[in-house]
């Protein structure tokens, strides 16, 4: 960077992201530019889920500035602090996928535990020697799960910000340890922490191993649609652009210190989503068969502990910060059908060798061999 740019980013107010190329945190990246004229830098490791072709309407846009690299490469961190000196750090970085934490789960210790101590030290470091204005002002925000609150029973209340953890996989088990350390860190050293816990997510972007993506990229390959068990677990979901709304909200007003539960108000069985996206691919690209894309669904064996439901509780964002999800869970599926219609380039991009390994390697011992998903492109 020449010393004309590099004037020109630290002489604004900007903010840094972690996990900017990820599905929320491009999503995030993206609306926050569209919004904003606020400058982000965007540090991203580029792992199987961060994908930079999520950033191609940003490409040569002077107020993003994008990194490679490691939430726990402190030497990295505390120079892009240092030279960029953002008003808040906004954290996506996470391995994020239940089932690869279950195959794999060091990545998810490195990565979401160990990751997260390294960049809470590095932001502390350089938090301690701000004027003492701008130390007021700062904010470190971390981006977590709901998964952290375990399952719940058909009639139990939806998950407050006030249950306790109770992580049942290597992943949630990874990203309560990380909301722990942030918890902490505020509590002992007095960095100005916000954590968001979400539900599920879904919306552009979506990499194509979770539910939602997996439904309509096999249905358009004519695939078979695995269906973990009886398809009647529970869950919660959310629009990635009302989340990212949600962050900027908290980002903006919410209190150090503070948790907010960030829900979509649509509790759905699994089978009920893969029905509605059957029905909205019948719709809008019907099969040259004439046959409904339901005929396609294929129960394969229930994945190890899988919860049963989660439900988020959003009424304390709403009551302290006024925010509440702009889509019904019709509105944003129906967005995000169409999206993935309309970049079926997008599509093929991420479904390399690793990708369809991955897929392989899930699904395979899970289904007959006719069930095999998206081992093919």
């Amino acid at each position: 960077m020449g010393s004309a740019e590099q004037a020109f980013h630290t002489a604004l107010p900007m903010i840094l992201v972690t996990g900017g190329a990820g599905f929320i945190g491009a999503n995030f990246v993206l609306d926050w530019l569209a919004a904003s004229s606020e400058p982000v830098v965007n540090l991203d490791k580029l792992t199987y889920a961060g994908n930079l072709h999520n950033l191609d309407s940003v490409q040569g846009d002077a107020r993003h500035i994008f990194v490679q690299g490691d939430i726990g490469d402190t030497a990295l961190v505390a120079r892009l602090l240092a030279e960029h000196k953002p008003r808040a750090v906004v954290n996506f970085a996470a391995e994020s996928h239940v089932d690869r934490s279950i195959h794999g789960p060091e990545d998810f210790i490195q990565t979401n535990i160990v990751g997260s101590f390294r960049l809470l030290e590095a932001v502390r470091a350089y938090w301690s020697a701000l004027p003492e204005g701008e130390r007021a002002a700062f904010r470190f925000l971390h981006v977590s799960t709901d998964e952290v609150y375990g399952s719940l029973a058909p009639t139990d209340p939806a998950f407050a910000e006030t249950r306790g953890f109770e992580p049942n996989s290597p992943y949630s088990a990874s990203k309560a340890a990380s909301d722990h350390l942030v918890r902490a860190w505020h509590h002992t050293y007095g960095l100005p922490v916000l954590t968001t816990n979400c539900s599920n997510n879904y919306g552009p972007y979506h990499f194509p191993e979770k539910l939602i993506p997996l439904m309509i990229v096999n249905a358009l390959a004519g695939k078979n649609l695995p269906v973990y068990g009886d398809g009647m677990q529970v869950r919660d979901w959310l629009y990635v652009k009302d989340h990212c709304s949600a962050i900027r909200r908290v980002l903006e007003a919410g209190a150090p210190g503070e948790t907010y539960n960030v829900g979509g108000w649509n509790e759905k069985p699994n089978i009920e989503i893969v029905n509605m996206v059957c029905s909205l691919l019948d719709e809008l690209r019907p099969r040259a068969d004439g046959q409904s894309y339901k005929a396609q669904i294929t129960y394969v064996k229930d994945r190890p502990g899988h919860d049963r439901r989660y439900a988020i509780d959003a009424r304390k964002i709403e009551r302290e910060l006024g925010w509440k999800p702009a889509e019904t869970f019709d509105t944003g599926i129906r967005k995000t059908v169409q999206w993935y219609l309309d970049h079926a380039d997008w599509v093929a991009s991420v479904q390399t060798g690793a990708y369809r390994d991955w897929v392989q390697t899930q699904y395979a011992q899970e289904a007959s061999a006719a069930a095999v998903t998206g081992a093919t492109a």
